[in-house]
């Protein structure tokens, strides 16, 4: 099967890109930005508010070894879909928790992961996630690349990303078994 694509927006994109570049079969997480109204972005500009678009993360992978399901439980375990053009202190509509689909078929298979959480209630509040179809993505700055494995020691990586990506490592995984 070829490599294929997801995307996916889940607050700061340092923190998904990192745990998505750990999975086996994902070739590729790239921190970028997508869903906005203007015809560029950047990193100031998305965060003025003055485009629209979401931080994101665009994963190519072998759908032979890891499942764009699979991907998907990933992304809702690395942040909470329940908060509306927020997480935690990061605010603002950049934000958003969205899945950007590719086609019908990985529209579908979020719906039916939206709607099978909802049913679980493995979150306390409604699912506000979006769902759209994909837009251009523009790839982030160099330096957003890998920024969580490069500056591990840097405040907001210590303080929020690393408890994520430990919290990623065990709870959702015990939710599910419920």
């Amino acid at each position: 099967m070829p490599i294929q694509t997801a995307t996916f927006g889940a607050g700061c994109f340092w923190c998904l890109e990192a745990a998505m570049n750990q999975l086996t079969g994902v070739v590729q997480a790239l921190s970028g930005y997508m869903g906005g109204t203007a015809n560029d972005a950047n990193y100031r500009r998305v965060c003025d508010g003055d485009t629209g678009h979401a931080e994101v993360v665009q994963v190519e992978f072998d759908d032979s070894i890891v499942s764009y399901q699979q991907l998907c439980l990933v992304f809702f375990s690395l942040h909470d879909p329940t908060q509306l053009n927020r997480q935690g202190n990061d605010v603002g509509s950049q934000y958003r928790s969205v899945i950007f689909y590719q086609d019908a078929e990985q529209q579908k298979l979020a719906r039916t992961l939206i709607d099978q959480l909802a049913e679980k209630q493995i979150y306390a509040s409604a699912i506000v996630t979006q769902l759209c179809a994909a837009e251009t993505f523009y790839p982030a700055e160099s330096y957003h690349k890998g920024y969580f494995v490069a500056n591990p020691q840097q405040a907001y990586c210590q303080y929020v990303v690393a408890p994520k990506l430990a919290k990623f490592r065990q709870q959702f995984t015990e939710k599910l078994k419920r």
